[in-house]
Parts: C-alpha cells; structure tokens; sequence
C-alpha cells in the first residue's frame, strides 16, 4: 500500500490529548471526512476535528493525555492512496506532475517539471533545463496549453526569451 503524506503533527493542544496539524491540504476539512491516518506507520482512528485557526486539531483513538500527545509531536502524518479524494476535471496532485517532461508549442522536449511552487497569486511551475538551470512559468491557461498524464508530458508556450537565461 502506497501512503501519501499530508501533514505533520505540531504540538500538543490541551490536556485530553489533542495535537495541533500542520497540513499539506487545500481542503483542511478533509480530515473530517477520513475516519482514519497514519501517524508515521501506526494507523490510528480520528475520533473528533476541530480547528484552531486554519490547523485541524485532531483527538485521535488511544491518545489520552496530553503526555501522549507530546509523544507524537514531529511525526508525519500519512494517509492510504484509496483515500485520495477525486479531483475536478483540469485538477491534479502536485506528486502527478513532478517529474513530467516539459514541451513547447512545437512538441520538442526541453525541460522537466521540478517543482510547483504556490504562492497567493497563482503556482508557478519550476522547470528545470540543462546544465541544472531553472525557469519558472505561472501555472495558468495561458501559458499551460495540456497536461496529459497518460503520456506522461506538459505542454506549454513559453514567454518570449525565457530560454535564454
């Protein structure tokens, strides 16, 4: 079984043995609806959710104490494959995408996908060219003409000059 990574525990929340969640998730609210995680390999029940400004603090099954809770505190936080929710159509996981060779409006090959690197306006698409140098193109539908996952590549049209750094 594959497990995705999507958050990891910061601290302890009270005395009953609730931890604080720093999550890698658009949709915090994503874990009322899990029922269970993974904390590093130990797979454990969520009991309840609520939320301390934008972090889930969970209660999980058998930590009951806020000692127990400190215990957990640096460990990753994992969910199975299966329970990836489906995404709307034009919509893909950051891990889908990484490592995808990049095209130009010609199909001819020059770059791979490094990183997609979110910020408040729009993500941005690391690409990495020869000899370890980098661009980065904002990750809209200007500029992003496909994304086929099934061919494993990306096409997009690149800004005047953006090659020749």
């Amino acid at each position: 079984m594959k497990k995705i990574k999507i958050g990891q525990i910061v601290n302890a929340v009270g005395l009953k043995g609730e931890v604080k969640l720093y999550h890698y998730t658009d949709y915090k609210e994503r874990f009322e609806e899990l029922g269970t995680i993974y904390v590093d390999d130990k797979k454990t029940t969520i009991e309840h959710v609520r939320y301390l400004k934008d972090l889930p603090i969970l209660k999980l099954d058998g930590c009951n104490d806020r000692n127990t809770a400190e215990s957990l505190k640096g460990k990753t936080v994992y969910i199975s494959e299966d329970q990836l929710r489906e995404l709307p159509e034009d919509t893909y996981y950051i891990r889908d995408l990484i490592g995808l060779p990049v095209k130009d409006e010609k199909d001819i090959f020059f770059g791979t996908l490094k990183d997609v690197l979110q910020n408040s306006a729009q993500d941005l698409y690391e690409i990495e060219l020869e000899q370890e140098k980098t661009i980065l193109l904002p990750a809209v539908s200007e500029f992003v003409l496909d994304i086929n996952l099934e061919e494993k590549y990306i096409k997009v049209k690149l800004i005047d000059g953006i090659l020749d750094v």
